[in-house]
C-alpha cells in the first residue's frame, strides 16, 4: 500500500467511476483498475462494488476511505512541517472562507500576503462555516476565516472582525427616508433572502412573527445579485454594513438601522490547537490580526518592510 494508491481509491470513490478518476489523477483505465486491486490484496477485501452503472463502496471500502483521507492529510501536515524549517515560509497555505469574505475581506490580505511572501502557494477552500470547520477539524485546511459564534473545544478561536447588519433598500424606497426602521416596517416590505448562510438565518429569526403575511420577492444566491436586484428597486434585504458602502456611496443603494434590534455579523478566525501549523498559515495569521482590512496594506507594508515574520502588535479590535 502507498499514498498513490491510496489518492487513486478516494478519487474513485468521490466520482464512482473509474474512467474519470483516472482524468483526475492522469492514468489510464486499467492503471486505475491495477491500483485499486493491489490495494484490495493488500487488505484482504472487497473494497469497492462495481456491480452498478456507478462504483460504490463496500462496508469495507467506507472503513478505508476515511482512514486514507486521514492519512493523506497527514502526509500533506508533514511536508509542511519539513518545508516549514525554512526561514521564510514556503510551500502551501490552506485557507477556508465563506464566498463573502473572500470577495469583500480578504483580497488586500492576500494581495499583500502573496506580496510579503512570494514562495508560498494560496489554496482558497470556500463553502459555508460548518464545512470549514469539518476541514479544519481532519487537517485538510491550516486555518477558517468563519462566522461566529463557533462551538468546538479543540479550535482556537480569534475574533477578528465585526460589522453592523443593517437594513438594505433602494434609494427611492420610503424606507430610505428614516433615521431608522422597527422590525415590523420591514416585514411589511417585499423581501429578498440569501438562499442560506448567516444572514438567511438571521432574516428567518428576525421575522418568524410575521411570516404569515411576508411577502418573499426572490432568493437568490450570492451577495452580488442581492445588491443589484435591491438596488433596482425589486425588494429589500439584510447586509453587514461594510459590504455596502461603495455602493451607498454612489446613490445605488440605502443603509438604514432597525429601530428596536442591534443586529451585529462577527468573524472570527480559527484553527485546530492540536495542530502545528506551519510557517505559512502563522504568517497569514498575523497578517489578518495586523487589522489590514480597516487600516489598508499601507500600514502592512511599512510594519512588516523590515522583517516580514516580526510584525508588530495586532490592532485593538482585531485582539
Amino acid at each position: 500500500m502507498d499514498f498513490d494508491q491510496l489518492t487513486t481509491f478516494l478519487e474513485v470513490a468521490k466520482l464512482g467511476n473509474f474512467s474519470r478518476a483516472g482524468e483526475k489523477v492522469f492514468r489510464s483505465q486499467s492503471a486505475v483498475s491495477a491500483k485499486i486491486r493491489q490495494l484490495e490484496r493488500d487488505y484482504g477485501a472487497k473494497l469497492l462494488d462495481r456491480s452498478g452503472k456507478k462504483v460504490r463502496l463496500t462496508p469495507a471500502g467506507e472503513v478505508l476511505f476515511e482512514y486514507a483521507a486521514r492519512l493523506l492529510a497527514l502526509r500533506d501536515e508533514s511536508m509542511r512541517a519539513v518545508v516549514d524549517q525554512e526561514a521564510t515560509p514556503r510551500g502551501v497555505l490552506a485557507v477556508g472562507a465563506n464566498e463573502t469574505t473572500c470577495l469583500y475581506v480578504l483580497p488586500d490580505i492576500f494581495a499583500e500576503y502573496r506580496r510579503l511572501y512570494s514562495q508560498v502557494q494560496i489554496s482558497v477552500y470556500r463553502n459555508f462555516s460548518r464545512k470549514i470547520l469539518e476541514k479544519i477539524h481532519d487537517g485538510t485546511i491550516d486555518v477558517g476565516v468563519v462566522t461566529m459564534p463557533v462551538k468546538s473545544p479543540r479550535l482556537v478561536v480569534k475574533r477578528i472582525f465585526r460589522d453592523r447588519l443593517m437594513i438594505m433598500t433602494s434609494p427611492s424606497n420610503p424606507l430610505a427616508r428614516l433615521s431608522a426602521a422597527p422590525v415590523s416596517a420591514v416585514a411589511e416590505q417585499l423581501l429578498i433572502l440569501p438562499k442560506a448562510g448567516f444572514t438567511r438565518q438571521i432574516m428567518d429569526r428576525l421575522f418568524r412573527p410575521y411570516q404569515s403575511r411576508l411577502r418573499i420577492a426572490m432568493e437568490l444566491p450570492s451577495l452580488a445579485m442581492i445588491k443589484t436586484f435591491v438596488a433596482a428597486g425589486m425588494g429589500v434585504s439584510l447586509i453587514s454594513e461594510s459590504l455596502a458602502r461603495e455602493e451607498c456611496r454612489s446613490g445605488q443603494l440605502s443603509l438604514i438601522p432597525f429601530e428596536d434590534v442591534d443586529l451585529w455579523r462577527e468573524l472570527g478566525m480559527v484553527y485546530d490547537q492540536d495542530r502545528t501549523l506551519p510557517r505559512a498559515a502563522t504568517a497569514f495569521m498575523e497578517l489578518v490580526r495586523l487589522g489590514i482590512a480597516r487600516n489598508g496594506p499601507a500600514a502592512v507594508r511599512e510594519a512588516a518592510s523590515a522583517s516580514p515574520l516580526a510584525l508588530p502588535q495586532p490592532h485593538p479590535a482585531f485582539s
